[in-house]
């Protein structure tokens, strides 16, 4: 969640290191800083809120040298003030940390003689490296003895008094890379915050402590040994990030969708017949499919669990991973784990899988990264083709997820014999009329913009569904509470009788999300209740639905026709549209919302 960024370079590196920790702002966060060496002296300068506080703090009192370690802050222990922003600062050791040190309170115990600066977790890692220095340990076995007393998940990087050609980075549980340059070297919490500076990055992995100086890097493993770690290529559209004329990530990234989720679609099934590209998965002996993820990916297992059951007859399990990992559920021998992450480093989702690995016969993930943790310990990694996405609502990663899991169902259908070659064509048709349809979709922006002036004076929401638009409805109502503030919840229709209706007035918008499939008449008889409590109803349904059931309603939004097996992915568009446009009449930074980060590495 929170960014990290090292540079041991040959210019000034002050700017560099805000520049970079910009193209981390993604990942959220509530503080920011920067450490620098100097003359051989450590110096820092902090700053609560946005980057921006930190420039002009810069602006006004420089920080010189040409090594330096920065960092974005997503509070964990301690709120957002200057103490608890990183660098923290140990006598002549400052460090940055990504993650959660959970026996922090006992190392504390064990420092009781230093004078703690914060509330953080983090501080405790400084002072005990600064600890074993004052003992006379080098910088290196300072760090590696320091590492290994911490328990947790973490990545670190250390920058030393009188060490002007050494930074050293470690991780366990939460990533870190390391880029080449010439004559400089670089960390990263990823790829895309070495981007500007190199095409060249080493993925440590878990464990590995690197040890940097100018002319490369030294990395061990977690049992010390020296470890051998690839140089990859990174392409440069991978670590592009730019907002594209739009106003907002967001926006730029909705608009996306089209494109994105047609490349998908053809790199999972280029024909008439889903052909995954190299090893692809066996469902023939399946029991079971059981799926695993936190957030939109959560949702998006929901609405996959529809079409595994539906078209492949296969029981499907969806658990959240913060419950699944705790609950230690049985897992069949023949059963395929399924564990569904953008980013590929959700520390929930990711010790999920771990508990599964020697359980399941297969262990699948669906990743944005694929040199992403979760990839790299899964049997096979299926890539959603999505491009990078800042927004912390997620959009194109969200279709393009659903995008895969809609090829893997068809696949499994097809391995149990459930449908045959003209089926499976047909349904892929189907597939891949999908972008057209969505770029139509998108066209109902300005009426969407028009409507969710109303909503967005609403202190509460509600969204129904049935079938496989209940997912729908959860991520609508998701979407609306991430970035515009309003409480929302997702229903499905048939349950709004027990319970919810007693929320309905006139003051609660209700949006009904009804595309014309097997359920649609029942779900208009629990939109006629709202309306005789006299609920606003925003109905989001297609042209032959809107003319069936639209008299009486607050509003309607007219949808493209679509087969109901695959609406789920066109109506993600609607609920995105809503959302977005609602957040901007209430004036709330949409890229960002407060509290909130991209990529959740710490439970």
């Amino acid at each position: 969640m929170c960014g990290i960024v090292g540079v041991l370079g040959k210019h000034e590196v002050a700017p560099i290191l805000v520049e970079t920790l910009k193209r981390l702002e993604y990942r959220g966060y509530d503080s920011a800083g920067i450490a620098t060496l100097a003359d051989g002296r450590l110096d820092r300068r902090r700053a609560v809120g946005k980057l921006v506080n930190l420039s002009d703090l810069l602006v006004h009192d420089p920080l010189p040298g040409k090594s330096g370690i920065g960092h974005t802050r997503w509070a964990t222990h301690g709120g957002p003030t200057v103490a608890n922003a990183h660098p923290h600062r140990a006598g002549g050791v400052a460090v940055v940390h990504n993650g959660i040190i959970e026996n922090y309170k006992e190392l504390r115990a064990q420092l009781s003689g230093q004078p703690f600066e914060s509330e953080t977790d983090s501080e405790t890692i400084a002072r005990l490296c600064e600890h074993h220095i004052a003992q006379g340990l080098s910088p290196r076995d300072a760090v590696t003895r320091t590492v290994n007393a911490l328990e947790g998940a973490f990545a670190v990087a250390f920058l030393f008094d009188g060490e002007p050609d050494l930074m050293i980075g470690a991780r366990k549980g939460s990533p870190l890379a390391v880029g080449h340059g010439d004559g400089e070297m670089y960390l990263g919490s990823d790829a895309i915050a070495l981007g500007p500076m190199t095409d060249r990055v080493t993925y440590l992995e878990e464990g590995d402590i690197a040890f940097l100086t100018r002319s490369g890097v030294e990395i061990r493993d977690a049992d010390g040994k020296l470890a051998n770690r690839d140089v990859r290529m990174i392409a440069g559209q991978a670590t592009q990030i730019d907002k594209g004329g739009h106003k907002h990530f967001m926006a730029k990234e909705m608009f996306e969708q089209p494109t994105v989720l047609s490349e998908c679609l053809a790199y999972y099934a280029p024909g008439d017949t889903v052909a995954i590209p190299g090893q692809s998965p066996d469902f023939t002996d399946t029991d079971r499919v059981t799926m695993v993820a936190c957030g939109t990916a959560h949702i998006a297992c929901q609405v996959a669990k529809y079409w595994f059951e539906q078209l492949a007859g296969l029981p499907c399990d969806v658990d959240i991973a913060s419950e699944f990992r705790y609950r230690e559920p049985p897992i069949s021998g023949r059963a395929t784990a399924l564990f569904v992450s953008q980013s590929g480093e959700t520390a929930d989702t990711l010790a999920a899988l771990r508990y599964t690995r020697d359980k399941a016969a297969t262990i699948l993930s669906v990743v944005n990264v694929a040199e992403s943790s979760i990839a790299r310990e899964s049997d096979l990694a299926l890539p959603i083709m999505a491009g990078v996405e800042v927004g912390v609502a997620s959009t194109k990663a969200f279709v393009c997820q659903l995008g895969v899991l809609a090829n893997l169902a068809i696949l499994a259908a097809r391995q149990k014999g459930r449908i045959d070659a003209a089926r499976e064509a047909e349904l892929l048709a189907q597939l891949r009329a999908l972008p057209g349809l969505i770029s139509q979709a998108l066209m109902g922006e300005e009426q969407i913009r028009r409507r969710t002036a109303k909503l967005a004076q609403a202190t509460s929401a509600l969204f129904l569904g049935r079938g496989p638009m209940y997912p729908m409805a959860l991520e609508g109502a998701l979407k609306l509470k991430e970035i515009s503030y309003i409480h929302a919840e997702g229903y499905a229709s048939g349950e709004l009788k027990h319970g919810p209706i007693a929320l309905v007035d006139k003051a609660v918008p209700v949006i009904v999300l009804a595309p014309r499939d097997a359920l649609f008449d029942k779900t208009i008889s629990n939109m006629q209740e709202v309306m005789a409590r006299d609920g606003r109803v925003w109905l989001v349904t297609d042209a032959v639905g809107a003319a069936q059931a639209g008299d009486g309603v607050w509003d309607t939004l007219v949808m493209p026709a679509i087969d109901p097996i695959f609406a789920p992915i066109l109506y993600a568009i609607p609920a995105q549209l809503i959302a977005y446009h609602t957040a901007l009449h209430k004036g709330t930074d949409v890229d960002q919302p407060r509290n909130l980060a991209k990529s959740v590495t710490v439970e």
